[in-house]
């Protein structure tokens, strides 16, 4: 089984007719910056002036007067690919350091003056020196992600050369039993009966 957070054909160099895609939950990603920035909600649009690098103090968008310090994730990262696509559309990111550890990005956000990057909910909960970003005015909630109002989420994939069968199939179909809902909830993903959309492999959702 390979786990994924995209769609195989998002990434180049495969082909997903060999493979077979099983989705088994769904995650809501966030932006997240250091508590003291002094920024509670951003549109979508400022959050990609700064991710591009057009807007580059936290004045420029009601904080206050601090150097925004851009934390991206590694080239490559299912969570960037699912955030750049939500948000900078075919825009090209800012030039900056890049991190591919959930941890690492919560330290440095957490302790450095004018931070931004983003992270799936499963890794905010408990984090006391970053905070969650609204994106035009909605709060990065379950609730927010399985109607569609927050527009920032992707599928969690496991992904199997030809159809699964003997063990790797019962393991794949003990997380689409609804006994393991509250599992999946507990590890701080969202349920797929919990979905009133699905999105395709072009990121455009519809109601189900």
């Amino acid at each position: 089984i390979g786990d994924s957070d995209i769609f195989a054909s998002q990434e180049d160099g495969i082909d997903p007719s060999k493979i077979v895609d099983h989705k088994v939950a769904v995650i809501g990603i966030a932006p997240v910056v250091n508590k003291d920035v002094g920024v509670k909600s951003l549109t979508k649009s400022q959050l990609k002036k700064i991710f591009t690098g057009k807007v580059t103090n936290w004045d420029q968008v009601g904080g206050k007067d601090q150097k925004i310090d851009l934390i991206n994730r590694a080239s490559g990262s299912g969570t960037r690919t699912v955030f750049e696509n939500a948000i900078l559309g075919n825009a090209t990111a800012a030039s900056s350091q890049e991190q591919d550890s959930n941890g690492t990005v919560q330290k440095i956000v957490s302790t450095t003056p004018g931070a931004i990057s983003y992270l799936a909910f499963s890794y905010i909960k408990g984090q006391s020196g970053l905070k969650a970003l609204k994106i035009n005015g909605v709060s990065p909630t379950n609730k927010n992600v399985e109607n569609n109002k927050w527009k920032v989420w992707g599928y969690e994939h496991m992904y199997t050369k030809g159809k699964a069968t003997g063990a790797t199939k019962a393991f794949i179909n003990y997380f689409y039993k609804s006994s393991n809902k509250s599992l999946i909830k507990k590890l701080g993903y969202i349920p797929l009966p919990s979905m009133k959309v699905v999105k395709n492999d072009n990121g455009v959702a519809k109601d189900k």
